[in-house]
């Protein structure tokens, strides 16, 4: 490797360590990586512009705003009941309404701090009242937070698709069955949660009349994930497209079906978005720059090299993948990462003749994993603020749900169908 290459590597790993913001350790790191290659340090700006000018990039503040205001527009609270009048009578149910309500609002938000936050404030002080404790909701609902990078509308894979040049649509069918097990393992941690804890069955079983009352209150909330990937895959509109038909179809249900949603609120929901977007938007930015650099340096085919030589073995090599992917998503911002490990891991994923779109869903699930992976994982930082508890007591609370997580993880790698079947279809 380079000396630019070491320095930029060292600059980057000391900044990240003590806690400068990762656009500006970014940014930073191709300053000083340009002045040593004595190369001209308007490349910054020009890599930083043209990093953003990809115009499948605005489905992510559209995909934002759309979650913001179907969360402030009554739509939780509605899902949440029909997760209840399912589920709501068998042993663990109130802790599978919250998987339920995660999944669910997953496919309309595409976020996992804004599913955390939004089921999290309902369902956490409901388990606490039914005998939970505090500590395995919040663990539930951070690790359920995560889902909703895997079911689309997913952020993480319009990034992925954008960095990597593949199909976004079939990126989003990839995740699809892979975000329904884990919904499904963890709806079998709460039943064994349930019987551990002495928690007796919540409620009594819902008739098939209330059922179909919670069916016909949330039908906009239902309809959100069927209007936009109907949409989508049906050919109507580009994922793009997709995320202003979510905000149009958000301010719609808000103000005028459910009134919930005043016109007043309007404004803090559009800066917060705006807020969040910009965020995104720097980070993609400065990480661009950073990428182009890394790739001048050749950095990427080195460490490909290096990885791949270590083991000639697929299966060994796909675990040490995943266990850096792992490690990288609970220490990184995970749209950063996957713009500067995007030639890396594309390169490694050819050699290994992984389909591109099974490594899609593979990069992009570590990473969502990792997103609840302690000590950085963002969406344990959400799930504190919600539930006023320590980042150190969830840790200890969410560990049996990672494992569990990591066994689909580990199912999804070596079983590719499992990721490929739905975009098949797409042909």
């Amino acid at each position: 490797m380079s000396e630019t290459g070491i320095l930029l590597l060292c600059v980057f790993g000391f900044l990240l360590v003590t806690g400068v913001p990762i656009a500006v350790t970014l940014a930073l790191s191709v300053f000083v990586g340009l002045m040593w290659a004595d190369l001209p340090s308007v490349v910054l700006a020009q890599r930083t512009i043209s990093g953003t000018q990809i115009f499948s990039l605005l489905a992510i503040p559209g995909f934002i705003l759309t979650g913001d205001l179907m969360a402030r527009g009554g739509l939780s609270p509605r899902l949440i009941k029909i997760g209840q009048t399912l589920v709501g009578h068998v042993t663990g149910g109130l802790g599978m309404v919250t998987v339920i309500s995660a999944t669910f609002f997953a496919a309309i938000s595409g976020s996992a701090p804004a599913t955390t936050a939004a089921v999290g404030k309902i369902m956490i002080p409901e388990m606490e009242r039914r005998g939970y404790g505090r500590p395995f909701p919040t663990a539930l609902a951070v690790a359920s937070g995560p889902i909703g990078q895997m079911i689309p509308p997913s952020i993480p894979m319009v990034i992925w698709g954008v960095v990597s040049e593949q199909s976004i649509s079939k990126l989003f069918l990839a995740g699809v069955i892979p975000g329904l097990m884990i919904t499904l393992v963890f709806m079998a941690a709460c039943w064994f949660a349930a019987h551990r804890l002495g928690v007796k069955t919540e409620d009594r079983r819902a008739t098939g009349m209330e059922f179909l009352r919670a069916l016909w209150d949330g039908k906009w909330a239902l309809a959100a994930p069927v209007i936009i990937l109907g949409g989508i895959y049906g050919g109507i509109f580009t994922p793009t497209e997709a995320s202003a038909v979510g905000v149009f179809y958000g301010l719609i249900v808000g103000l005028f079906v459910h009134r919930e949603l005043r016109v007043a609120d309007l404004y803090e929901i559009i800066l917060g978005a705006m807020k969040t977007t910009a965020i995104i938007c720097l980070i993609i930015a400065t990480a661009a720059a950073f990428g182009w650099l890394v790739a001048f340096e050749r950095i990427p085919a080195q460490l490909a090299e290096g990885v791949l030589s270590i083991s000639s073995n697929p299966i060994v090599t796909l675990l040490m993948l995943n266990v850096c992917l792992l490690i990288i998503g609970a220490v990184m911002d995970n749209i950063a990462a996957m713009i500067i490990l995007g030639t890396v891991l594309t390169s490694i994923g050819s050699q290994l003749g992984m389909d591109p779109i099974h490594l899609g869903a593979v990069v992009v699930i570590n990473f969502a994993i990792g997103m609840a992976t302690p000590p950085f994982g963002y969406s344990l930082f959400v799930g504190t603020a919600i539930s006023n508890l320590t980042i150190e007591r969830i840790a200890l609370a969410i560990w049996p749900l990672l494992l569990l997580q990591l066994a689909v993880l580990l199912a999804i790698t070596f079983i590719p169908s499992l990721t490929l079947f739905l975009p098949s279809l797409l042909g």
